[in-house]
């Protein structure tokens, strides 16, 4: 049995609890929280509660420690914290942050002898898999990514940290044209402007300076400023009314050409449609957990992403048994 920890119980750390029920291998042992453990109730039985300051209690009762902050200030922090302890997944998602995030935490792992694997998730990890793949495989050719419409979680995070924002909803949403000319194989240039759009629907506190926080928000670099960005402020009520699903999904996309001649023209579509992001999201962390747990036990130390570690390592199912099955 792999032993597990969760650091966040919000909507991504209720997740990863409900993913570890559909995996036999692997057990929860105990969630940390800043909040009053008291407050906390899991749906597993017999799991610990405990404050995330008594972690360091628990190092030789967890193989892998799944964090579930928020990029936005959590994660940078926290995953290099706490990979002087455990073997750690997590969930960072500031693409352009993310060369920085690894060295730091290359550093913290390598030193205490610990796997950690950053960025892992649907983008970054399973579309990242996809990018990789597609370009491998044609060389000659453009590579597209586009998301939505869904809710990001990154991104509803980001605006929740902006002085006076209760609550809020961020939609991130495709350019139908755009995405209409990449699937033609045309090899459009596009700007990112041009492919998506982000809605952000926000809940002001009582008296806040509602053209501040909009002004924060769609100059907010890495989240909305190089994007159009609309922000509407809404009531707590319309927005729980109306916004309280966390849907999401996207689509990986690369044409080129292939022949002597460069004659034939493919495309390859990798997509996801997802009613819950958090509940996808936990899933793929729960399975890159296992992946961990692995790569620790036979000696591997340091930072890790999605694109080092073979997809065998995820499946609980033996190698004969993908060969037999997946294969």
């Amino acid at each position: 049995m792999i032993r597990l920890g969760i650091s966040g119980y919000g909507n991504l750390g209720r997740g990863v609890e409900a993913a570890v029920m559909h995996n036999p291998d692997i057990e929860l042992k105990v969630i940390f929280t800043r909040r009053d453990p008291e407050t906390i109730k899991p749906i597993t039985k017999g799991v610990k509660v405990d404050r995330v300051e008594n972690a360091s209690e628990y190092k030789d009762d967890i193989d892998v420690l799944i964090l579930c902050g928020g990029s936005a200030t959590d994660l940078p922090r926290q995953t290099p914290e706490f990979a002087t302890m455990f073997n750690v997944v997590d969930s960072f998602d500031t693409h352009a942050n993310i060369p920085q995030h690894f060295d730091e935490v290359n550093k913290k792992a390598e030193e205490n002898g610990k796997v950690a694997l950053i960025s892992c998730g649907w983008d970054p990890g399973m579309f990242s898999i996809a990018r990789v793949y597609a370009d491998s495989v044609l060389p000659g050719g453009e590579t597209y990514t586009f998301w939505g419409k869904g809710v990001s979680q990154g991104h509803s995070d980001a605006i929740r940290r902006v002085e006076g924002v209760l609550d809020a909803r961020q939609y991130t949403v495709p350019v139908q044209a755009a995405l209409d000319a990449v699937r033609s194989g045309s090899n459009p240039v596009l700007t990112t402007r041009q492919k998506h759009t982000r809605e952000c629907y926000v809940v002001a506190a009582e008296g806040a300076d509602k053209a501040r926080i909009e002004k924060e928000i769609k100059e907010m670099p890495n989240y909305f400023a190089d994007y159009d960005t609309t922000v509407n402020f809404i009531s707590q009520e319309e927005l729980d009314a109306k916004h309280k699903g966390i849907p999401h999904g996207g689509f990986v996309i690369r044409s080129g050409k292939t022949g002597a001649e460069n004659e034939f023209d493919n495309v390859i579509e990798y997509s996801l449609k997802l009613d819950s992001n958090p509940a996808f999201t936990s899933s793929v962390l729960v399975s890159y957990a296992r992946a961990v747990a692995r790569l620790h036990k036979e000696g591997r130390k340091g930072c890790v992403t999605v694109l080092d570690i073979p997809p065998a390592y995820l499946s609980a199912k033996s190698g004969a048994e993908l060969r037999k099955s997946m294969l």
